[in-house]
């Protein structure tokens, strides 16, 4: 899935409706444009990690990403500090935007405006652009940090 075909579909339905879209528009724009992020983030890992042939390990790899966990990553400031400015604005983004989504999906009782809906998706693109012009070492890396648990290398004894 395209994440720049994403954002665009959240522009689209944050410009919908005259002369105001309606709240499902406004909340759908805001889950998509959380799910541009995810996407963005899963297929980068796939080709990173795999290659960019679409075979079964590539699948593996774009579906093992886990919503929770990978917020868990980014919120991870200590292993965030070692990442380039780039990489840290899109963990940035993706907390805030998964947020944001969690809220539209689940928050029936909050009203979505258009002009912060359209800063929310803006957001979203910024950080995408941002974080593919990463050099692919430091993406490949992040990667890893979202995907895999982190573990202490455990001491042999003699």
């Amino acid at each position: 899935m395209n994440p720049h075909d994403l954002v665009q579909t959240a522009c689209r339905l944050a410009e919908s409706g005259a002369p105001q879209p309606t709240q499902a528009d406004l909340r759908r724009a805001v889950s998509t444009a959380y799910y541009a992020l995810f996407h963005c983030l899963a297929s980068t890992a796939a080709d990173l990690l795999t290659g960019a042939s679409r075979g079964k390990e590539w699948h593996q790899v774009y579906r093992a990403l886990e919503h929770g966990k990978a917020r868990s990553a980014c919120r991870q400031q200590a292993a965030m500090r070692a990442f380039p400015t780039e990489i840290r604005r899109f963990a940035e983004a993706f907390v805030e935007l998964q947020k944001a989504r969690q809220q539209a999906d689940y928050a029936l009782e909050h009203k979505f405006s258009k002009p912060d809906v359209l800063a929310t998706i803006n957001t979203a693109e910024d950080a995408i652009v941002e974080f593919e012009q990463a050099n692919a070492p430091h993406r490949r890396s992040f990667a890893v940090h979202v995907l895999f648990k982190r573990r202490q290398p455990q001491e042999v004894s003699r």
